[in-house]
């Protein structure tokens, strides 16, 4: 059921990619200041790896800050709106399954945003252990999510299953787990991951992981 779910998953961000940015921001010119202020916040310098990047709303602020950037994402029809977007030299756009992927290249930085949370739970620790290869001596792994108080938008099928809707009123099953800070530290720990978790407005986490070992 859970390779069923994700690859609906697939889909619905793929028919999405057009109608993304003003259903996941609403007004996208009034989120952009507080990405920007996040991503200052987090400072991602030197070699940075976005995984999920979707339109590029986080590629195009991430960019100004990386000596290079990848940006990864299971949409090409997403990427090629990112690729309109951000047109700095410095980045570049890979289609891949973000499951999947990997690289022979280590990464000072790797970011994700609004994905982390639709990451099947036995895909969790697989997922976490992935990264550790790309990631340079001294790295960080930082992400953007959604607070468990957002939980209540959601119309649930089953526990960690959601319903989506788009525009045309074709729906999807789409895998959601909202980020309950304590847990996700204590999960991440027994990975072997040190993690801090903090909460940006009601709706938005910010955190911050390094190995542990």
């Amino acid at each position: 059921m859970t390779d069923d779910v994700v690859a609906e998953q697939v889909d619905y961000y793929r028919r999405r990619a057009a109608e993304y940015d003003a259903t996941a921001y609403g007004d996208l010119a009034v989120a952009r200041p507080r990405i920007a202020r996040l991503v200052e916040q987090m400072r991602p310098a030197g070699r940075v790896l976005e995984i999920a990047c979707g339109t590029g709303v986080w590629t195009e602020p991430l960019a100004a800050y990386a000596d290079s950037l990848t940006a990864v994402d299971f949409a090409p029809e997403a990427l090629a709106i990112a690729r309109e977007r951000v047109t700095s030299p410095n980045v570049t756009f890979v289609v891949a399954d973000v499951f999947d992927w990997t690289s022979d290249a280590q990464f000072d930085v790797i970011f994700f945003s609004a994905w982390l949370s639709h990451v099947p739970p036995e895909r969790f620790g697989a997922f976490w252990d992935s990264l550790r290869p790309m990631l340079a001596d001294g790295g960080r792994v930082l992400f953007l999510d959604e607070h468990v108080d957002e939980r209540g938008k959601e119309s649930y099928l089953r526990e960690g299953v959601v319903e989506r809707r788009l525009s045309d009123g074709s729906t999807f099953r789409v895998v959601k787990h909202f980020v309950e800070p304590d847990a996700m530290t204590a999960r991440l720990r027994e990975l072997g991951w040190e993690c801090d978790i903090q909460r940006d407005g009601d709706d938005w986490v910010l955190g911050e992981a390094r190995p542990r070992f």
